[in-house]
């Protein structure tokens, strides 16, 4: 008996959004690898482009690291691991943020990821329900927005200023302040805007946690990328540790985006719950990635400081050369590499400008509004780029404008 031979009716590729479950609406996009793509096809069509928009360290990731990943491959070491990380990294984690934050940190309180977006996501996911509010400052890390309202949250916005040098109005935060706040979100040094917070906003924000009963989620991936002051953390005391969650990584400090290594320091049951979500998503973080981190924390330094002395000469270079150029004013932020120049004198809106120097200057750059409404008049360049580019992409900008 012959079969018989059948005929799809439509394209596999054919489907209507209809189709999509209602959560996938509430994510939003990171503007950041939006542009980018807009910039590497513009390059396919024989377009010179200044990559300025881009989040992530030009360097390369520092040698030692790198052999430390090589030998952990050639030992075989290619396999599972426990979903909360292998636990040598978790006590070089333990004690790396003990000696950082001047506070007793144990294996058994750091949770290891692939990167600390997949930390920030299990964070909200495990803490937020429907209904819950989480404060967190605008403009801010899109992700952020973006995975409260997929948890069910609702996010209550703090505007960050640049006549107060994009730092928290305390006043202002303790009125958003309801029996319904469930979490605020820091992130010092800043993305968007390199702005940090001292340690009297951090002992400010400890007794309102306290009062309050909230948990804090503090994302200090830039913190060794500080200038002009020592870098200030969330964690300002023992007393405050069951009701925080410190976010940091490897990506920044040690130019390993592409790696995906983060970790996050919170309280034991919070790292079961979050073991929980890992076994059902990523399941694991990569062992010989891992093995790499361990020599990072462990290893020489002197690449890290090199690296960041040179980020800071870009930067002094770049915003005096930004606040140089008619229509714009750039306050000099403390930490980060991005600068977030205020562009309302130049006449036009973010989206704009920040489209049309693409397209016409070939800079590359985001948005104010790529990190919420409150990002309207700004745009965000990233100074990881050698001082030759930067030095050329003011020009371009400067012709440009003229």
């Amino acid at each position: 008996m012959s079969m018989e031979k059948r005929s799809f009716l439509t394209s596999p590729t054919q489907i209507e959004t209809n189709t999509f479950a209602e959560r996938i609406f509430s994510l939003g996009e990171e503007g950041a690898f939006t542009v980018l793509a807009k910039a590497k096809k513009l390059e396919s069509q024989g377009k010179s482009i200044i990559h300025l928009e881009i989040g992530e360290p030009d360097f390369d990731t520092p040698a030692n690291i790198k052999q430390a990943a090589i030998a952990s491959i050639q030992a075989g070491e290619t396999h599972y691991t426990p979903s909360a990380g292998l636990m040598e990294l978790r006590s070089a984690v333990a004690e790396y943020v003990s000696k950082t934050r001047g506070i007793t940190v144990y294996p058994e309180e750091v949770m290891i990821a692939p990167g600390a977006k997949p930390l920030i996501f299990f964070a909200i996911m495990a803490l937020v329900d429907s209904g819950d509010e989480v404060i967190l400052p605008t403009p801010a890390y899109p992700t952020y927005e973006s995975v409260i309202r997929l948890a069910g949250g609702i996010p209550v916005f703090l505007p960050l200023r640049e006549q107060e040098n994009f730092r928290f109005n305390w006043k202002e935060l303790e009125k958003k302040i309801t029996p319904k706040t469930k979490m605020l979100i820091l992130n010092s040094p800043h993305n968007p805007t390199g702005g940090t917070l001292t340690a009297e906003d951090m002992e400010e924000v400890a007794f309102l946690s306290q009062k309050h009963g909230f948990f804090v989620l503090s994302d200090e991936i830039y913190s060794r990328i500080v200038y002009d002051t020592p870098f200030t953390s969330y964690f300002v005391s023992e007393k405050i540790k069951p009701q925080t969650i410190l976010v940091d990584g490897f990506s920044k400090t040690y130019a390993m985006t592409g790696w995906r290594l983060g970790f996050g320091v919170m309280p034991k049951p919070l790292v079961d719950a979050m073991v929980k979500l890992t076994n059902n998503s990523t399941a694991c973080t990569c062992t010989f990635v891992q093995k790499a981190g361990i020599e990072a924390l462990q290893g020489p330094q002197d690449e890290v400081e090199k690296m960041i002395a040179e980020f800071k000469r870009r930067r002094d270079f770049f915003i005096k050369g930004l606040n140089e150029i008619p229509g714009f004013r750039c306050v000099m932020p403390g930490g980060a590499f991005y600068a977030f120049p205020n562009i309302t004198g130049t006449g036009m809106k973010s989206q704009e400008l920040s489209a049309r120097l693409l397209e016409k200057a070939g800079v590359a750059c985001l948005s104010g509004t790529a990190f919420g409404t409150h990002g309207e008049g700004y745009l965000r360049f990233s100074y990881a780029n050698s001082i030759e580019n930067l030095k050329d992409a003011l020009e371009k900008i400067k012709e440009f404008l003229s």
